[in-house]
């Protein structure tokens, strides 16, 4: 609790006792221990309650109260008060009125030792007999007034004014960096607010079941690593038996990757049926991208085209890494990659890889195999290979491997893959 720093002092009566410096400077201490609680507050209607509350204490025996200007009337706009019973938070003065507007007007204290004389002074309470106002300045524009009213004729000495004038600053440094607070808070929550509907949207779209191909089965696991991703995965029914299968990576994090990403998937989903294969279907989309991205942005992605009927997986790759094959043992399928998407013009070249009852294909992105743990060593390859020689390995107990391996690391990137199984 804030003790009164004025009540039992001398000057506090408006006598004209000397008051040494020593005296005054534990005045200072006690009114600056105040602000310092005021300006420890960042919630702005806290902040409000808080002063009229801690100046009241600290002064004793006076009413407080601070009014605000509406920028939008000009008005003062009383918004927090202690000690007064005519008039409650939401009282509105005109622009001029009373000595609120008197002060505002000239940007400077005044002081009425006797409310009585001054034709400035609108009465609240009938004991009032002493108002000092002071100005809230913020870049030398007054955008409220501190007011105090005592019981006493003369009740404050020029010390004392000299005091509430410095307290007047803090405080408006109180309510600056209040309302600094509470708009950067208002954003962040307008922000994240966003992410998570982004999110939500995102899990509609691939939350979805696989496609039912008669003679193979599909394991997809998607892990954002904030709110949004730029990875993706997608599968397009190309008609007689054919599948395409797409998973790609956009450069990047967050809410500027997750709308590339949705462009780039809308994209290719137009191209894909039209395109007589992966390669062709990645340079149409490439030459589209390249027109549309930002400078610096691009996609690496694997398109796959599954041929259900011959048991063919014919694929392309832009400068995604290479499918892992497992056919007994598991080996990294050569691939040629062209360019990743939207940097430049790029050849595609297929292949094929035959699927025999069995055989199972990893399409993955660089959130598992570069995921690093607290040595900063990545997961890597090499386990991911052994990882899937294991007998019935699948993509959710692979993440769950690779989020085991990093946990703690700062090294946090979107994990997705994409298991076909010939069967």
């Amino acid at each position: 609790m804030v003790t009164s720093a004025f009540a039992h002092h001398p000057l506090s009566t408006g006598q004209s006792a000397p008051g040494s410096t020593r005296d005054f400077t534990q005045i200072l201490m006690k009114v600056q221990r105040a602000t310092q609680r005021i300006a420890s507050t960042l919630d702005f209607d806290t902040l409000l309650d808080r002063v009229v509350t801690d100046i009241a204490a600290t002064l004793g025996n006076v009413e407080v109260a601070v009014w605000l200007r509406e920028e939008s009337t000009g008005d003062f706009v009383l918004c927090g008060v202690r000690g007064c019973t005519r008039f409650c938070k939401g009282q509105r003065l005109r622009t001029g009125s009373g000595m609120v507007g008197y002060c505002a007007a000239s940007g400077k204290l005044r002081y009425a030792p006797d409310v009585r004389r001054d034709p400035h002074y609108i009465a609240c309470e009938p004991q009032t007999r002493s108002e000092v106002t002071a100005p809230l300045l913020r870049a030398e524009q007054v955008v409220g007034v501190l007011c105090i009213d005592h019981d006493e004729v003369d009740a404050f000495s020029s010390g004392q004014l000299a005091v509430i004038q410095a307290l007047a600053g803090n405080v408006a440094v109180a309510m600056e960096n209040a309302r600094t607070f509470a708009s950067e808070r208002e954003a962040r929550q307008r922000m994240q607010q966003e992410s998570a509907e982004a999110g939500a949207i995102q899990q509609a779209l691939f939350l979805k079941p696989v496609p039912l191909v008669p003679g193979f089965a599909f394991e997809t696991a998607w892990h954002p690593a904030g709110a949004v991703a730029g990875d993706w995965f997608d599968f397009i029914e190309l008609g007689g038996q054919h599948y395409g299968i797409a998973l790609a990576d956009v450069s990047g994090k967050g809410m500027s990757a997750a709308l590339l990403m949705s462009a780039t998937r809308a994209l290719l989903r137009s191209v894909a049926p039209l395109a007589a294969g992966p390669g062709a279907t990645l340079a149409h989309l490439n030459r589209s991208l390249i027109e549309d991205f930002p400078s610096g942005k691009f996609v690496t992605m694997i398109f796959a085209v599954l041929d259900a009927e011959r048991r063919e997986l014919t694929l392309a790759s832009a400068g995604h890494l290479p499918p892992l094959v497992v056919n007994g043992a598991a080996s990294f399928f050569a691939v040629e990659a062209g360019l990743p998407l939207g940097l430049a013009e790029s050849d595609y070249p297929e292949q094929t890889i035959p699927l025999a009852c069995g055989s199972r294909v990893l399409l993955y992105t660089d959130g598992i195999t570069e995921a690093a743990n607290l040595a900063d060593e990545e997961y890597g390859a090499q386990r991911l290979k052994e990882f899937f020689s294991r007998s019935g390995a699948s993509v959710d107990e692979l993440i769950a491997e690779v989020q085991h391996f990093s946990a703690g690391s700062e090294h946090v990137d979107d994990a997705t893959a994409v298991l076909i199984r010939s069967r």
